[in-house]
């Protein structure tokens, strides 16, 4: 076919396949790009990202640095990001009637603060740019053609293309349609995923938030993993920031482990052991009188202290200040910088459901993210063996392959 007429077939509606498409139908009017979800409503994972706000990207401008929160993937984004990073993303929403904001922890939101604001601007971008979008319509079998690809669907309908991007995000069919045309596939496994510890006494403390700690995770036969930030205590064990950080770095250690393992807290990052020490020992003299359960020399939540005094340190709840034994202190500072909980198994991340593994990035082209193996092939988004942690970056990889796809596609 003639490159002025250039057919563009993307698979997958989600936000790297849309993003893509419209980019191929912006950048190269003469191209006919059709839209295939198997589904029957697209952008299902726009819609609920963010609590239903949609965490569009992070508010990190700079490529080096904003490569580095991608457990897998960071090397190959650096030089992509350079290309189309999340400043762009701004840009492009914004010259499309789309206001972002900024929240203090770096995340960026429309000022709507509701994801149907991005998914309208996708839809019409996609209808002005003149993208062919179908839904309900899954894809069986693609193979390589003398003039491009032929793809069978599952209503048995055949299509023919000179242009494939393959955006299914984690589904198991693209993994597929990705090995059926060569390409290997690192096995996905799950990330961001809270902790489970069974500890009711722990338990019983769901709500109570804690900002920062430090995490070190010890699995069999690893190096420990460490992350500092916020600690959310739940009804089955630990979540919040720190926590989905660490499953996300520590996603495949934690699989081979079967998610058992053991997670330090150190609940006060700030003091070192010594003034901690310190500290324990000033409130023993300056204030001897009081009970120990009910005073907390350290900005502590009230609820975590007395548990951390008396499940964790087995303390009495009579005992004073000035009673409190040497191993009493001893055994209080250990569960204030580094007491020791036992992973058993892993929780869910709400619907936010990312993993680890995909294409191989060896076989990619990170230039135009065509593939090296299957010419007029190219790939976006969770298909690939990429992961960002918590807060826009699984997104922001989403925009990036998605706009670099386009760019090279309809050319």
């Amino acid at each position: 076919m003639a490159g002025s007429s250039r057919r563009v077939v993307v698979i997958g509606g989600g936000a790297a396949g849309f993003f893509g498409a419209i980019v191929c139908a912006e950048a190269h009017p003469q191209a006919q790009v059709e839209l295939l979800e198997a589904g029957r409503t697209p952008l299902t994972k726009v819609s609920i990202s963010g609590g239903g706000r949609c965490n569009v990207t992070h508010h990190c401008f700079e490529p080096a640095a904003l490569a580095q929160h991608y457990p897998r993937g960071s090397k190959a984004l650096r030089g992509a990001f350079s290309r189309f990073q999340a400043k762009d993303t701004v840009d492009w929403f914004s010259r499309r009637g789309v206001a972002l904001k900024t929240e203090a922890d770096g995340r960026m939101f429309p000022t709507t603060d509701d994801s149907g604001t991005i998914i309208d601007c996708l839809m019409d971008r996609a209808g002005r740019a003149g993208v062919r979008l179908r839904t309900g319509v899954a894809v069986r079998s693609l193979q390589q053609v003398a003039e491009g690809f032929e793809l069978v669907l599952r209503s048995q309908e055949v299509l023919t293309c000179d242009r494939i991007l393959l955006a299914t995000g984690s589904h198991p069919t693209g993994y597929a349609l990705a090995q059926s045309l060569g390409h290997t596939i690192i096995p996905p496994v799950p990330s961001l995923f809270t902790f489970n510890v069974k500890d009711k006494a722990l338990q019983a403390l769901a709500g109570v938030a804690v900002d920062p700690v430090t995490l070190t995770l010890r699995l069999p036969g690893q190096k420990p993993l460490t992350q500092t930030g916020p600690l959310l205590v739940t009804h089955w064990g630990l979540s919040g920031p720190a926590v989905l950080k660490l499953s996300a770095w520590g996603a495949r250690p934690l699989y081979e482990s079967r998610y058992l393992g053991t997670l330090a807290v150190n609940w006060l990052p700030s003091q070192a052991p010594d003034s901690l020490r310190q500290m324990l020992l000033d409130t023993k003299t300056q204030q001897a009188k009081k009970l120990v359960l009910n005073y907390c020399p350290f900005e502590l939540p009230r609820r975590l202290w007395q548990y951390l005094v008396l499940e964790r340190a087995s303390l009495s709840e009579t005992l004073t200040w000035a009673n409190l034994p040497k191993a009493g202190l001893q055994t209080l500072l250990q569960e204030l910088s580094q007491g020791e909980f036992a992973i058993a198994g892993k929780g869910v991340f709400k619907d936010e459901f990312v993993t680890c593994g995909g294409v191989s990035l060896k076989e990619i082209d990170f230039k135009t993210m065509e593939s090296r193996l299957c010419p007029g092939l190219h790939f976006a988004g969770e298909i690939l063996d990429i992961d960002g942690i918590t807060g826009g970056f699984n997104f922001q990889n989403a925009w990036t392959t998605g706009w670099l796809a386009g760019q090279s596609m309809g050319g």
